[in-house]
């Protein structure tokens, strides 16, 4: 098997042995990895993987919108919902004028997030180790 393949195989193991949380802090670590390659792309002058890395960056931020559940999450559910929308408007802005400022608007956000889903999710396996959960 080839190393490609191997690398393949193995990513596609940790996604389904890995609990929701993990996951959820690898896409947003992906997206935030697609839009930085977007932006080298976007400078070298390489379009096909410019428009490869936002493709990529943008069915991830997509998945978390399709995967808010509004009657768990209520108001932040509604919060998250138009920040994914904005970051989605970002993205096509930069895409459409070439310009690598919005990309890097939203990788901050996104990494804002992530920062308080690692927060959160350290707290919950805290609180779960302790008994409490």
């Amino acid at each position: 098997m080839s190393n490609i393949l191997q690398l393949q195989a193995y990513k596609r193991n940790q996604l389904t042995t890995t609990d929701s949380a993990t996951v959820l802090l690898m896409l947003y670590q992906g997206a935030i990895e697609a839009l930085n390659r977007a932006q080298a792309g976007m400078t070298a002058g390489d379009m096909a993987e410019k428009g490869m890395e936002i493709l990529r960056a943008n069915d991830i931020i997509n998945q978390f919108l399709a995967s808010l559940d509004y009657d768990i999450g209520g108001e932040l559910a509604h919060t998250l919902e138009g920040l994914y929308l904005y970051m989605l408007d970002q993205i096509l802005i930069a895409n459409l004028k070439n310009d690598p400022a919005p990309l890097t608007l939203v990788v901050s956000l996104l990494s804002t997030l992530k920062a308080g889903w690692e927060d959160a999710i350290a707290t919950q396996r805290k609180r779960f180790a302790q008994g409490e959960g």
